[in-house]
């Protein structure tokens, strides 16, 4: 395997592109992806805070601990891991993360890998989605991912500008991408709008260091209006407007649980912005 190390942008020409690791590595060694070129981006991703941007390689670590940063997102990587690989990780990489689900993650031909049949859906699915899950059940595992598409934040690639929000999609027969990343798209930038108050809660099978079964991040914007969104109910980071829209969950017969869960922690919530 080739190992590049850009100093540029321009430079940048193809390969599976890595920066702290912690999510390519262990995937590279589980076989889930292959590569000859892999390529070092340390050199070339903005690291940081400034102002209201936050460079895509920054650690979780260092942004649990910037009294610039809102609180939703401070929480939010402060609870992702633990402390090893928060000091790694970066904000960028937590994004992209790929889902947890035990049949992707063990080479089943599900549907995110190209087949034509979601494994969970008839398997084990305690830890699976509540929204979205017809095509694919998996469940979004990115605490910080969930906690910026509630305050509203937005993403510079070395392609264009987007909302955090429109850089996921839910996958279908046509594109089985989680993503809308074109080959070669590189997270440089975040940006965050001015905002209020904002908080970040997670229920995980552990004390501590776990993927969320159900994460709540609210942010309560200039207009006074919270804007919520949830991490581990559907295939990407999802948006409700209140906890009415929990309502329209469809969960599998094992991931029940979780709609009274997410409706006790979206009431908490809001009741700690009121």
């Amino acid at each position: 395997m080739e190992l590049l190390r850009p100093s540029s942008l321009e430079e940048l020409d193809g390969g599976l592109l890595l920066h702290g690791g912690t999510e390519v590595v262990p995937l590279l060694r589980e076989g889930l992806l292959e590569t000859e070129r892999l390529v070092d981006v340390r050199g070339v991703v903005p690291r940081g805070v400034d102002g209201a941007v936050i460079g895509a390689g920054t650690t979780l670590a260092e942004l649990e601990v910037e009294p610039a940063i809102p609180d939703a997102l401070r929480e939010a990587c402060r609870l992702a891991a633990s402390p090893q690989l928060r000091s790694m990780g970066s904000l960028g990489g937590n994004l992209l993360q790929a889902t947890r689900c035990w049949y992707w993650r063990l080479g089943y031909d599900c549907r995110l890998h190209g087949g034509d049949r979601c494994h969970a859906r008839d398997g084990e699915h305690r830890e699976h989605a509540i929204f979205a899950n017809e095509f694919c059940a998996s469940a979004h595992p990115s605490d910080v991912a969930a906690a910026l598409v509630a305050l509203g934040a937005r993403v510079r690639t070395n392609q264009r500008e987007l909302a955090v929000e429109e850089l996921y999609r839910l996958p279908d027969e046509g594109n089985r991408s989680t993503t809308t990343l074109e080959s070669g798209e590189l997270l440089l930038e975040i940006e965050l709008p001015p905002a209020g108050a904002s908080v970040y809660l997670k229920a995980m099978d552990r004390k501590r260091w776990a993927f969320p079964q159900v994460g709540v991040a609210v942010a309560r914007h200039e207009d006074g209006s919270p804007r919520i969104a949830l991490a581990g109910v559907a295939p990407i980071p999802w948006r409700i407007e209140g906890v009415d829209d929990l309502d329209a969950a469809t969960p599998l017969p094992r991931t029940e649980w979780k709609v009274p869960l997410a409706r006790a922690l979206v009431r908490r919530a809001l009741a700690a912005l009121a």
